[in-house]
């Protein structure tokens, strides 16, 4: 999720869309909270692991 937000954030930027910029930065935020979340043990949608 964190590299699909890495890539509609460069995509966006590129070509001046700032639909895909602003889905980007979502993707990204919700990615690293969920990395984050799962690294601490915490379970995150029923799974110990969030890859």
């Amino acid at each position: 999720m964190i590299v699909l937000g890495v890539i509609l954030l460069v995509l966006g930027l590129l070509f001046g869309i700032s639909i895909l910029w602003t889905i980007g930065v979502v993707l990204v935020v919700i990615g690293a909270i969920l990395w984050i979340l799962g690294a601490v043990g915490h379970s995150v949608g029923g799974r110990r692991h969030y890859w």
